[in-house]
C-alpha cells in the first residue's frame, strides 16, 4: 500500500484545473515505479522520498514543474529544459509535455538507485559576496583606534553584519545612531549579534 500524505491530496485539489491531471499522473507514476516512496510537503510543494529525496513537483498559475533532486546525474545536459522553468522538463502545461511513462519510470528507478548507493551531487559553491565597507564607516572606526583594530580582525561575515546593518537604515539619523553604537560595540570586541551568541 503506498505511503501517501493527505497534504499532497490537498495540494493537487487546490491546484489549477489544468494542473490536476498532470500532478495526478506524476504521483501515480512515482508510486508505481517506487512502491516504498514516502510523500511529504517540503518547501511548500510535494516531495517524494526514498532514502532521501527522489523528486518533487509543483503547480504554478500557468504551468507545472517536475524536479529530480539529482537531475544532473539522470538527464543529459542537452535534454535538460531547466532554464525554461524549475526542474528538468521546462514548463509542463499538459501530460503530453512529460516524457513517456516508460522514460519517467526509468528516471525514478535510477534516482532510487543513486539514493540507495548514497551518491552525492557536487553542488557548486556560491561565490563569496564582496564585502563593501563604506567610507563613512571606515572614518568612524579610524577615529576610534581600538574599534578599528578589532574590526580589521573580524571575519568577513562579522564585518558584513555591521555593514549591512548600517546600509539598511532608512534615514541618515538612524544610520548615524547605529554607527555610533557599532563603533562602541566593536571597541568592546562585540560582533553585531553578540547578544544572541551565548543563547
Amino acid at each position: 500500500m503506498p505511503t501517501t500524505d493527505p497534504r499532497v491530496d490537498e495540494y493537487i485539489a487546490k491546484s489549477a484545473e489544468f494542473a490536476q491531471p498532470i500532478l495526478t499522473h506524476l504521483r501515480q507514476v512515482i508510486h508505481a515505479a517506487c512502491p516504498e516512496v514516502k510523500e511529504t510537503i517540503k518547501w511548500s510543494m510535494p516531495n517524494f522520498d526514498y532514502h532521501g529525496i527522489i523528486c518533487s513537483f509543483a503547480a504554478f498559475k500557468q504551468h507545472c514543474a517536475l524536479n529530480f533532486w539529482k537531475g544532473e546525474l539522470l538527464i543529459a545536459a542537452e535534454d535538460d529544459k531547466g532554464k525554461e522553468a524549475m526542474g528538468q522538463f521546462g514548463r509542463i502545461t499538459s501530460v503530453k509535455d512529460l516524457p513517456p511513462k516508460k522514460d519517467l519510470t526509468a528516471y525514478i528507478k535510477k534516482a532510487m538507485q543513486l539514493n540507495e548507493q548514497g551518491t552525492k551531487v557536487a553542488r557548486p559553491k556560491a561565490a563569496p559576496r564582496e564585502l563593501v565597507v563604506l567610507d563613512y564607516f571606515i572614518a568612524a572606526l579610524e577615529a576610534e583606534p581600538a574599534a578599528y583594530e578589532v574590526f580589521n580582525n573580524f571575519s568577513a561575515s562579522a564585518k558584513r553584519e555591521y555593514c549591512e546593518w548600517l546600509t539598511e537604515a532608512k534615514t541618515e539619523a538612524t544610520r548615524d545612531k547605529r554607527m555610533a553604537q557599532a563603533v562602541e560595540w566593536i571597541a568592546e570586541g562585540k560582533k553585531r549579534n553578540w547578544k544572541y551568541e551565548n543563547c
